[in-house]
């Protein structure tokens, strides 16, 4: 395979082995045994998109539906690594009695199982009292519960009085903890006191990949130009690169901003918008796209995904080194509960916050539940992460998910939203689903909202799938003006289920350029109702508008997935 070759050529792709007969085979396997619930009217008169043809032909560089086939930790493998035991935090001190702080026990437990090169910590049921955060700072380390039902963690304090007060970096008096850090908070050490360090001095810092103030890497060789969806590039120098190597592809900007107006989809709409004011978006370029080689021949290097933009010299592009990452470490079994406080007023959350994956790659929460708190899964610079079987509960919550930071190829699924259990107070606001900061090809999939919106918070995210979701579509988006376009390019809705009927941010064929929105219900517009940062026209599609789970396949990320023939 030469580096300029496009997928839907034939053959297979190196890193996964799909071929275009794969494709057409499994699209009809799909297609036929959709959905796994009793049969019901709505799947006697399924149907099949266009668009869903379409992509089968063309699945890596599809104007409108993004390859999210690999999106989550492992490549989205349905099984999560299992670490042996190697520590019981009983064992560290730790009592579940509900009254003894057992934070530092926890942490001591964690930290020898990292000094050991990894393994599970494991918590048995009941309520642990904790006065701390939690970290899990090493790579390879997992804390496991007896079961989301069996076993608490209770959190006496918020962020801000274990760590301080955290502004933001684009001024104001905002709380950086209105979307950021967490009480279970998964990074990788050496960066992690790097943060905490910068937020103590007042210094407050990019929170990414390259460090606080985004030159921490060191470039490893040039990229020559590529297309969107190639699995293999080539590069000036593979000197240092080996098969399992993590890299960044960084890409700059140029001063004409072509960079943003391809993440935009391209064309008269995005060359006509004005960029140079949109300096908290600005802020967000170099795009940096984590990804682990495969393979080196020569000066030809396969990587574990596709390309997620083209690869054009006027954007600088090269494989760079980056911080060192948390890799295969996770959270599961438990629920954490934060002390029941009402909800603080908009932006001035104080962190009493759930779960953060931050600086972290293949990493993942799995049967974890949040309640009573501010902002409750967060992933900040994260990438190839999964979010399984995860539950927002309690008295209400800003960002019930929140994925910024640029972060990509993440993968929620089987979520749940409950709606609140007390009245929302005055001056507070619910998003929901927030993607952000030119996150991309990031899915959430299998999800019920009872309560929250799909926040596409500006910042411009790009790429992303939303899929058999069900929402009472009651919040609102957020943003601020100087952080750009509420979507890039290449967003997709598919068998969304509104029970409210409003269409904010569900519909957005007529607001996302290069969209699909395909088997959603009739919706009408009301409360927050938005128009399209783009002139002009928009390329995006409508399928099966006025249906309700009729579209096969019904979940866009498991049918990439079965289309793998690998």
């Amino acid at each position: 395979m030469t580096a300029d070759q496009r997928p839907g050529s034939g053959d297979a792709h190196p890193a996964g082995g799909i071929t275009r007969r794969g494709l057409l085979a499994g699209a009809a396997l799909v297609t036929a045994g959709a959905g796994t619930a009793a049969a019901t009217p709505a799947r006697a008169n399924a149907q099949v998109p266009t668009l869903w043809r379409e992509f089968a032909q063309n699945p890596y560089a599809h104007p409108q539906i993004p390859y999210v086939g690999r999106a989550g930790c492992r490549g989205g493998a349905a099984r999560l690594p299992r670490r042996p035991v190697v520590a019981d935090v009983r064992e560290y001190g730790a009592v579940a009695d509900g009254t003894a702080d057992s934070a530092p026990a926890i942490n001591r437990a964690i930290a020898a199982a990292g000094r050991a090169g990894g393994g599970t910590v494991t918590l048995p049921p009941g309520t642990f009292r904790i006065d701390d955060l939690i970290r899990i700072g090493h790579s390879g380390v997992v804390l496991r519960g007896a079961g989301s039902g069996r076993t608490t963690l209770y959190a006496t304090r918020n962020l801000t009085e274990l760590i301080g007060v955290y502004g933001s970096r684009y001024g104001g008096d905002k709380s950086s903890w209105s979307w950021a850090g967490g009480l279970i908070w998964l990074a990788p050490q050496a960066r992690w006191t790097s943060l905490v360090a910068a937020i103590q001095a007042k210094q407050w810092p990019f929170e990414g990949w390259t460090g606080n103030r985004r030159d921490e890497f060191r470039t490893l060789t040039a990229v020559e130009p590529a297309r969107q969806g190639s699995w293999t590039v080539r590069v000036a120098d593979a000197a240092q690169l080996r098969p399992g190597t993590l890299v960044l592809l960084r890409l700059c900007d140029d001063a004409g901003h072509t960079l943003l107006e391809h993440m935009a989809g391209g064309g008269p709409g995005p060359e006509a918008y004005v960029w140079d004011d949109k300096t908290k978006l600005t802020s967000y370029v170099p795009y940096e796209w984590p990804v682990r080689v495969t393979r080196v021949r020569g000066r030809d290097i396969t990587l574990e995904r596709p390309l997620p933009l083209d690869v054009r010299p006027e954007w600088q592009p090269r494989l760079t080194t980056l911080v060192t990452p948390l890799t295969g470490a996770g959270v599961e079994g438990l629920t954490l509960e934060a002390v029941q406080t009402p909800q603080a007023p908009h932006l001035l959350d104080k962190g009493h916050n759930g779960v953060v994956l931050q600086c972290a790659y293949d990493c993942w929460a799995d049967d974890v539940t949040v309640r009573h708190v501010d902002n409750g899964f967060g992933l900040v610079a994260a990438s190839a992460c999964t979010l399984r079987r995860t539950r927002v509960a309690g008295r209400g919550t800003h960002h019930p998910y929140f994925c910024r930071e640029g972060s990509h190829d993440n993968l929620v699924e089987d979520f749940t939203i409950e709606q609140r259990t007390t009245p929302a107070p005055s001056g507070t606001q619910l998003h929901g689903i927030n993607v952000e900061g030119l996150s991309s090809y990031n899915v959430w999939s299998r999800g019920v909202m009872e309560m929250g919106t799909f926040d596409s918070h500006r910042g411009m995210p790009f790429a992303n799938v939303r899929t058999d979701i069900t929402v009472n579509n009651n919040g609102r988006h957020g943003g601020d003006a100087s952080a750009g376009p509420l979507f890039g390019a290449r967003f997709a809705h598919w068998n969304i289920r509104v029970t409210n009927g409003r269409a904010g941010l569900m519909r957005i064929d007529g607001l996302a350029p290069r969209s699909a929105t395909v088997g959603i219900n009739e919706v009408t517009e009301s409360g927050q109702i938005d128009v399209p940062d783009f002139t002009g026209e928009l390329n995006s599609r409508l399928e099966l508008y006025g249906t309700t789970d009729v579209v096969r396949p019904r979940n866009l990320y498991s049918a990439q997935r079965a289309l793998r023939d690998d």
